[in-house]
């Protein structure tokens, strides 16, 4: 996965920052968005991020969120 990749959550995967429903759980299975970042690095050393994916979903207000690869798929 790359950065400009269009993408969908194919996992359940719960949040609780989603925009209009702070602190509630919300669902984001089967929402498309595009990878914005792919975190290898901080500072300039190599990283082992958790959640190295930072994907921008297309919903009414932005949504940002970190995700792992194992959590999307590639769209198109």
């Amino acid at each position: 996965m790359q950065v400009g990749d269009r993408v969908r959550v194919k996992n359940d995967v719960t949040v609780f920052h989603f925009p209009k429903k702070k602190n509630e759980p919300v669902n984001i299975q089967g929402y498309e968005g595009e990878i914005i970042k792919v975190v290898t690095e901080w500072e300039g050393r190599p990283v082992s991020a958790n959640f190295p994916v930072y994907v921008k979903f297309d919903v009414d207000k932005k949504f940002y969120t970190h995700m792992r690869e194992d959590e999307l798929e590639a769209v198109g």
